[in-house]
């Protein structure tokens, strides 16, 4: 199934030229890509499992094979200076924007930002914020998702079926439980490529 005009914006010839290429180190790789398009021009992409490095080059490679420019973010630090010059530089083409830890606005506010400033914007977010098993996820998404009614995309990147999948959809209804059940539905069954680092779908209680 294919998304409307607005979630899927026109594509530039050096994008299809890099999803086929994409597209193709996939199959040789022996992974898929199960890509439903997207629902509206702004939203979460969720991505869990995340335990290992190699996340990142399937992550980056199924989104060159849809063609989608999704979004992620970064510490601030690596798009100034030297690495900004370099490292920086790089992330920015690949969809990658700054946010400032230390700043006295909020993440979340930060993240707000990011996406009122560009027409088209799906950000991809690992919740659980590290490689390493976590007993809770980060709770800046729900935030966002709640406060600008955002869908939510649940993504996988499952080692065991090897295949990147973003195919299905939620809306945060603001009952924690009842949204992290409807979350842990999805995911299970879904394997990282160490199992055991993947961390548990559930808020840190305060």
């Amino acid at each position: 199934m294919k998304g409307n005009e607005l979630s899927n914006p026109p594509t530039t010839l050096t994008q299809r030229c890099l999803a086929r290429i994409a597209r193709w180190l996939l199959r040789l790789a022996s992974w898929r890509v199960t890509f439903s398009g997207f629902p509206g021009p702004k939203g979460i992409v969720l991505v869990y499992p995340h335990t290992s490095n190699w996340d990142f080059v399937w992550g980056m490679l199924a989104r060159w094979s849809i063609a989608q420019p999704v979004r992620f973010v970064a510490k601030d630090t690596l798009f100034t200076g030297f690495a900004g010059a370099t490292v920086g530089r790089l992330l920015r083409a690949w969809g990658g924007r700054p946010v400032v830890r230390s700043h006295a606005t909020g993440t979340v506010q930060q993240l707000a930002d990011l996406m009122d400033a560009e027409p088209w914007f799906w950000l991809a977010i690992t919740p659980e914020g590290t490689r390493r098993f976590r007993p809770y996820w980060r709770s800046g998404f729900y935030h966002l998702a709640l406060a600008r009614d955002l869908p939510v995309a649940q993504a996988s990147i499952d080692y065991g079926r090897r295949e990147v999948a973003v195919d299905h959809f939620l809306r945060m209804t603001g009952d924690v439980e009842h949204d992290l059940a409807a979350i842990r539905s999805y995911y299970a069954g879904r394997q990282g490529r160490h199992p055991d680092k993947a961390g548990t779908i559930a808020f840190k209680r305060q």
